[in-house]
């Protein structure tokens, strides 16, 4: 607001007045009636008690204009913080618009101010000279100040309470700001210590000092204050510098642990790379076998085998070499990736030799009884069969179909064991397991049908 006004008197002159009847003697007070009738050597002028009244409305209607006034001038005040605080923290099309409109009725304020003050100078209650007129005039004056000033009182008290939602979201960031900052420095300070503890043990942790140390920039940031990077930022600053803060200190805490698992993982996969050297040199003779008693369908996608388990054995080797160099230079991500390598390759080298064994072991069986074969996939079709026709007199077509055809494959597959002295019998357990794979898909069909509302 532009001004304020201070309450003026027409007591004063009351009190004047009162205080000389008292004073003056007795005989001094006898003139006093002339003074009334307008004569007297330039005394004050009196009225009557009913322009004393309307002297006295006048200055009530100042008071209240001024009390009006300063209300008003509080509440904008008062308003004002409100709007910094929204706008410290949000710079939404929202908050915006609350700045727009705190202007508007900043100007209606001044508007209003400006007419209270102008009546306030237009207007001398304290004169001697004051008419009954000009105390109307007065009065009226004041009192359309008022209402003005009051008017606009209820429109910013109303504006205020729009305000709420956003006032309470900023004050809400205002309040997480200083615990934020606080805490994104103790974190750094957690992190520090924890990578002094790692090298105190003997560990260099190099890369996490260098992750520690481009943190300190925004440490730097963090205390010249959100009154110069803003509230926003900075709370997501802190959150920023928190989280990478305790990265790095959960990190450095389990060096220690992680050079023990690397270590232990060495060892371990030493010893799988050994064991599969041994077991790729007694590949060669399943193969023989497989060669001399069955036809070369039976084996020939397993001539690979020992010269593919070799160069996974040699290739483990140096990996594992390279692992070690590594955990020794406390590369800790190369040694962890150089042994997933390892244990991949020795995973796959793995099942080309045990598929070896395997393969023998299941056509040993087979070739001396295949109908514990054939009797395991007849039970799996006619148990689905039997599920099809559950509750019904005929079977789904869909379901009958596929089990239909399985009996029909089931039958095929035998005729191919009287096909020569060396039947195909890797053929033979590959089409028996394919159909009953078969029939487990329809079982499967049924009962998420039957499941069904």
């Amino acid at each position: 607001m532009a001004a304020t006004v201070g309450r003026g008197g027409a007591t004063r002159g009351s009190s004047g007045v009162f205080g000389l009847v008292v004073a003056l003697p007795l005989v001094v007070a006898a003139v006093v009636p002339h003074a009334f009738a307008g004569g007297g050597g330039g005394g004050r002028r009196w009225f009557g008690g009913r322009d004393e009244g309307r002297r006295a409305a006048a200055q009530a209607a100042k008071d209240a204009a001024a009390a009006a006034f300063y209300e008003l001038d509080t509440a904008q005040r008062g308003l004002r913080i409100s709007i910094e605080t929204i706008t410290a923290v949000d710079d939404s099309a929202e908050a915006r618009r609350a700045v727009e409109g705190f202007a508007a009725l900043g100007r209606r304020i001044d508007e209003v101010s400006g007419a209270y003050i102008t009546a306030v100078d237009s207007h001398d209650l304290d004169r001697d000279e004051l008419d009954a007129a000009a105390a109307g005039r007065a009065r009226a004056d004041m009192e359309r100040a008022r209402d003005e000033l009051v008017r606009v009182k209820g429109e910013l008290d109303r504006f205020e309470q729009g305000l709420a939602p956003l006032l309470g979201r900023a004050e809400t960031q205002l309040a997480r700001l200083a615990p934020a900052v606080e805490r994104a420095r103790q974190a750094l300070r957690n992190a520090s210590g924890a990578l002094d503890a790692v090298r105190e043990g003997g560990f260099r942790a190099d890369d996490l000092a260098v992750r520690l140390a481009r943190l300190g920039p925004e440490l730097t940031r963090l205390n010249e204050g959100a009154g110069r990077h803003g509230v926003a930022e900075t709370l997501q600053r802190a959150d920023q510098v928190l989280r990478e803060a305790e990265a790095v200190r959960a990190e450095a805490e389990q060096v220690p642990e992680r050079a023990a698992e690397i270590d232990k993982r060495l060892v371990s996969l030493r010893t799988r790379t050994q064991a599969l050297a041994t077991r790729a040199a007694g590949v060669e003779p399943v193969l023989s076998e497989l060669r001399r008693r069955f036809s070369a369908a039976c084996w020939q996608d397993l001539q690979h085998v020992p010269e593919q388990a070799g160069t996974a054995a040699r290739q483990a080797e140096e990996r594992l070499a390279e692992a070690a160099k590594a955990r020794d230079e406390q590369r800790w991500p190369d040694a962890t990736s150089l042994l997933s390598t390892v244990r991949a390759l020795l995973n796959t080298a793995d099942e080309g030799v045990a598929a070896a064994g395997e393969r023998l072991r299941r056509l040993n069986a087979v070739a001396k009884d295949p109908h514990d074969e054939i009797d395991r996939t007849r039970f799996a079709v006619r148990d689905a069969q039997r599920l099809a026709m559950s509750g019904r007199t005929t079977p789904e077509p869909r379901h009958a179909g596929p089990l239909d055809e399985a009996v029909a494959r089931i039958d095929r597959a035998v005729g191919m064991l009287d096909t020569g002295r060396h039947p195909d019998y890797w053929a033979f357990l590959t089409e028996l397991e394919a159909i009953r794979a078969t029939a487990a898909r329809v079982v499967e069909q049924i009962r998420e049908e039957r499941a069904k509302p």
